[in-house]
């Protein structure tokens, strides 16, 4: 597929059959994240990659609990809202259920965290249209990352205290 065609045809997948990517397809995606243009070429975008069912679901779970808890106020934006409300009816899958997620960190207090993970993110979704897979960019744990049991799991798959989430994307 041509880079324009990649471009122009990407969509945002919200239906998963649940089947694993090959892993050397996995490992590209991942690849164009790392090519991805970052600011002052630091390169500090860190990705964590999720693909076992079980904490996909443990964190599934958790991200619902902890949405469920929260109160909407003025000025949220209508995405955020709608995942509070989401998981405050049960059962909230954030992830549609997708086989692998890649959540990307950055450095705290770095001005360009978030748009170095953008570029990354983006890459890998168009990278992920090339190779015929479905993605979609994921906020809900940026949304959630100033919370102390989200950040304490996370910790234990590889997250670091000085890194802030800046996103996901599932395949």
């Amino acid at each position: 597929m041509e880079a324009i065609e990649a471009i122009l045809t990407r969509r945002s997948t919200r239906r998963y059959s649940g089947e694993m990517p090959e892993r050397a397809l996995v490992e590209k995606v991942v690849e164009a994240g790392r090519y991805a243009p970052s600011g002052g070429n630091n390169q500090t975008t860190h990705f964590i990659v999720f693909s076992d069912a079980e904490i996909l679901s443990d964190m599934a779970g958790l991200v619902c609990k902890e949405f469920a808890e929260m109160e909407i106020t003025e000025g949220m934006y209508s995405s955020l809202k709608n995942s509070i409300n989401a998981a405050k009816k049960g059962g909230y899958i954030f992830h549609y259920g997708a086989p692998v997620f890649i959540v990307t960190a950055n450095k705290k207090g770095y001005g360009n965290a978030l748009a170095d993970s953008a570029c990354a993110l983006e890459n890998m979704m168009i990278a992920a249209n090339a190779l015929d897979m479905g993605s979609c960019w994921i906020n809900q744990l940026h949304w959630l990352d100033e919370n102390e049991a989200v950040r304490n799991f996370m910790y234990k798959y590889g997250l670091r205290e000085d890194e802030t989430i800046t996103g996901g994307l599932i395949l």
